[in-house]
């Protein structure tokens, strides 16, 4: 039989995004962190962070090299990557960190912005695979299998008030919350009801198609896409604002090698058109009539999509 652990092919269990929050005694409700998905294998003496493209990201975060200490079995957790500033978190900070690769950059940065993982879910422990447990018992197994410390921390739940609950991320600027049904099980990679997020804010994952170019020929304006359900490429609009130098490098580094002759979207002029294949997130208020985006920021390229 296939061990969870050894093989490390887990895909996290996804989210499904309805608009209101509800009350509902069948579900909890935990804040939704604007981090990065990430699930680590902990087995006593090392730490293995993987995202959700299956990509092995320990070495950025040096900081969390001591989560072994936390378990005393083989462990696999399911969790977000979060930088607190201020007592919140800050995805701008923490997407700087998840682009470094500078080992002497990435140890200056551990020291003054540290990462933590925030843990909700625990997949695997102790040779035994748990997807198969309702929620509320892997939440007990979690809570009793897994000390606090060295960077890792338990995510808090509510019970009954995801109105109420959401009401205060709100008014303390959150991200949102997320609904978790009680007795749902973990459906690797499978997006379901049994985890429902109501998010203050939208935020979306998008295609870079193209860019219009600052004096200097750097990108400053972003155009973003999206595939619809009939594969075919459409557009979401431009952004400016919250794109980074460094993202800048990046995007201008990719278009040397990826560019394209034919407009992707011909109503924008003075662009540089590229192959559709970096993804970064964009935050906005909410969609337009035409389908844009109502006062967008770019929150950053990512590497888990």
């Amino acid at each position: 039989m296939s061990d969870l652990f050894e093989n490390k092919n887990i895909s996290p269990m996804l989210l499904h995004e309805v608009k209101e929050p509800f009350d509902d005694n069948n579900y909890i409700y935990e804040l939704k962190l604007d981090g990065i998905r990430c699930l680590a294998y902990l087995d006593g003496d090392s730490v293995i962070l993987q995202n959700k493209r299956y990509k092995d990201v320990t070495d950025i975060y040096p900081e969390l090299s001591q989560m072994y200490k936390c378990v005393k079995k083989k462990t696999i957790l399911d969790g977000e990557l979060v930088c607190l500033i201020d007592g919140k978190p800050n995805f701008y900070a923490l997407q700087t960190r998840s682009l470094m690769q500078d080992k002497f950059r990435i140890k200056l940065a551990s020291n003054n912005n540290s990462i933590q993982f925030c843990a909700f879910d625990i997949l695997y422990y102790n040779g035994q695979d748990l997807t198969n447990k309702p929620l509320m018992e892997r939440k007990a197994v979690l809570e009793k299998s897994v000390t606090e410390g060295n960077g890792l921390s338990i995510s808090r739940y509510i019970e009954e008030q995801g109105v109420a609950f959401f009401n205060l991320a709100k008014q303390q600027e959150l991200e949102g919350i997320v609904a978790k049904k009680k007795d749902g099980l973990y459906h690797i990679g499978k997006r379901t009801r049994d985890w429902v997020k109501i998010k203050v804010m939208q935020d979306e994952d998008l295609l870079i198609c193209g860019y219009q170019p600052d004096e200097n020929g750097y990108p400053k304006d972003l155009i973003l896409g999206y595939y619809d359900e009939n594969n075919v490429l459409k557009c979401r609009g431009k952004v400016y604002l919250g794109v980074s130098k460094q993202e800048r490098q990046i995007i201008y580094g990719f278009a040397k090698n990826n560019t394209v002759t034919k407009p992707h979207f011909p109503k924008y002029k003075n662009v540089v058109w590229l192959k559709p294949e970096l993804v970064g997130t964009a935050h906005f208020m909410q969609e337009t009539e035409s389908g844009g985006m109502r006062q967008p920021v770019w929150k950053g390229l990512r590497d888990d999509n």
